[in-house]
């Protein structure tokens, strides 16, 4: 009888000691998926902190520099921000003069580094080398491509939809095109587009 109560002990703790070890398993097994669903949360926040902080980056304006001429009641150089407009520009020279010829002057457009704003006065006609913020007598009907609308370009010859977004998209990413030949570097815009539309832009 006591052999038979002893070999049952020794089941019993056999049982146990195997439950035992498959519960250890078990939780070993748990810990070390909690380990790595926090590791790939971690990484995932990671990650979004970067790409939120690579934005802010990205959307926080630089301060550039650029010069107004003419007839502004300060003119000079000033230090402003590269969201900023021209309208903006004039306000920091203190306002036109009552002299300017407020229509030569596209206040919407975009300033950029290093850009020249002329503001001539009216009747003024010997207008010296200007920013594609000023319009003069004989560009009047020319496109500025720098700071040009969508609609704007479309009416370039041999330009549509698709050429004039990728015009604009070209602009906002690498900045101001500098020559004509710059917009070779647009996709879609070969040699032969840009023989049409050359004499039909006006650059800085």
């Amino acid at each position: 009888m006591w052999e038979a109560i002893k070999k049952y002990d020794k089941r019993w703790y056999i049982l146990l000691l195997a439950v035992f070890i498959v519960a250890v398993v078990i939780l070993f097994r748990n810990n070390e998926m909690i380990e790595k669903e926090q590791g790939s949360i971690l990484e995932s926040e990671q990650m979004m902190t970067k790409a939120a902080e690579k934005k802010k980056e990205k959307v926080q304006p630089k301060t550039i520099v650029v010069d107004i001429k003419g007839a502004v009641a300060r003119p000079g150089v000033y230090e402003i921000k590269d969201t900023a407009r021209v309208n903006d520009v004039v306000a920091m020279a203190g306002g036109f003069t009552k002299e300017a010829d407020q229509t030569k002057v596209n206040l919407a457009a975009k300033v950029h580094d290093e850009m020249m704003i002329y503001v001539p006065a009216r009747g003024e006609t010997n207008i010296p080398s200007i920013d594609s913020s000023v319009v003069s007598s004989n560009d009047s009907k020319k496109i500025y491509i720098n700071t040009a609308s969508e609609e704007e370009i479309l009416q370039l010859p041999g330009i549509g939809p698709t050429k004039a977004a990728a015009i604009i998209a070209y602009r906002e990413k690498h900045g101001p095109f500098q020559k004509a030949e710059d917009l070779l570097n647009v996709t879609g815009i070969g040699e032969k587009t840009l023989e049409k539309i050359k004499e039909h832009i006006v650059l800085p």
